[in-house]
This record gives structure tokens, sequence and C-alpha cells, in this order.
């Protein structure tokens, strides 16, 4: 690709970025408010378990929108991007956005297993229908993805290539890399909560039958 092509590339990018991002921001964010507001006022959904799962999906949405997406408005707004010039910000950036990636489907998974439960013919597994155990597994699931999610704090660096004059922050591990590519985007964060979550919508359908 040309000088000319990619400076137009990459400029149409960038308005894509501004013009296109704040709104979904202002949208996503504004939206994620008024549901933690709904399920937290309202005393039904304080005592219904599925409603709590909701509520952290929401929480994390709108932390990933802010670290994530945020993040790249302003760099294109302003033409300052510290994932560039500073390991820990780029570091820390990538283990929060990706912490929030994964915890939000589990915790979307964990609802709809949730709402199985509730309308489960079997009272044993009624009874795993309670705020209580949505709160412990809820915790449980950020604590094991935020320590799942330490090789990004470690393998995320800010380096120059031998193809590029800028600096990138990128992952500098191959193994890890190639984890990431071939499993944790493709088959952790899509096939499996895709998989989950169809597996038990179906359930919670026939049972609703």
């Amino acid at each position: 690709m040309s000088d000319p092509l990619i400076s137009t590339f990459n400029y149409a990018t960038s308005k894509i970025y501004i013009y296109m991002g704040i709104p979904i921001i202002i949208g996503g964010v504004l939206g994620g408010i008024l549901n933690v507001i709904i399920f937290l006022s309202l005393r039904t959904y304080r005592q219904n378990s599925t409603a709590f799962y909701l509520t952290v999906v929401s929480i994390v949405n709108i932390g990933q929108l802010l670290i994530g997406l945020l993040s790249r408005v302003l760099i294109n707004a302003v033409g300052i991007d510290w994932t560039k010039t500073s390991s820990a910000y780029c570091e820390i950036r990538n283990y929060l956005f990706h912490a929030c990636a994964i915890i939000s489907p589990v915790c979307l998974c964990l609802a709809i297993i949730d709402q199985f439960l509730a309308i489960s013919t079997r009272p044993q597994w009624q009874r795993w229908n309670n705020t209580k155990t949505a709160h412990c597994l809820s915790l449980i699931a950020i604590i094991i993805w935020l320590i799942y999610g330490i090789p990004y704090l470690i393998y995320f660096n800010v380096v120059v290539s031998s193809t590029a004059e800028k600096p990138s922050c990128i992952i500098t591990n191959t193994i890890f890399q190639n984890y990431y590519d071939d499993f944790h985007a493709p088959i952790l964060m899509f096939i499996i909560p895709l998989c989950i979550m169809i597996i038990f919508g179906l359930l919670v359908y026939y049972n609703a039958q």
C-alpha cells in the first residue's frame, strides 16, 4: 500500500473513531448506568439473582467502554497515545480491558444458567438460584479472571519493530501471542460463551414450555 493510501486510510480510521466512537460511548455508558440504577433501586431486582449477574455485566461493560474505546477516541482526537510512550499504561490498559472483555460474557453465561436453574423441575437445582450464590460466583469469576489476566501485565510492552519507526504496545512473547490468537480470542471469548448461551437458552425455552 502506497504512502498516500496509508495516510488516507489512517485519516478515515481516525475520524471514524471520533465521530462514531463518541456516540457509542455516550449511549453505552448512559445505558449501562440506567441498567445499574434500575437493578439496584427496585427491590424485585435486588432480590433476583439473575438481575445481579446482569448488574455486574452492565458495570463491566461500562468499564470496557471507558478503558477500551474512550482511550482510542482520545488518542485520535488529541493525538497523544500513552500506550506507545508508557509501558505501565500499556500493560495496565490491556490488562483491565481484557479482564472486562472476559468477565462480561462469563457473567452473562451465569445469568442464563441461573434462569435455567430458576425454572428447573429439580428442587436440588433450584436451590442454587439465589442471590447469595450469585454474589459468590460473581466474586469468584472476577478473581479468577483477574488472576488469569496477569500475563497481560507481563507480556504487553512498548517496543519499536524493525518495520515501523513508531513504538507500539504489543505482545512480546511468541508463545503467549499464539495462545491469544489460537485459543483466547476465538475459543475462550467467543465459541465457549456462545455455546453455553445457546445450550442453556434452549434448555430454558424447553423447560418454559
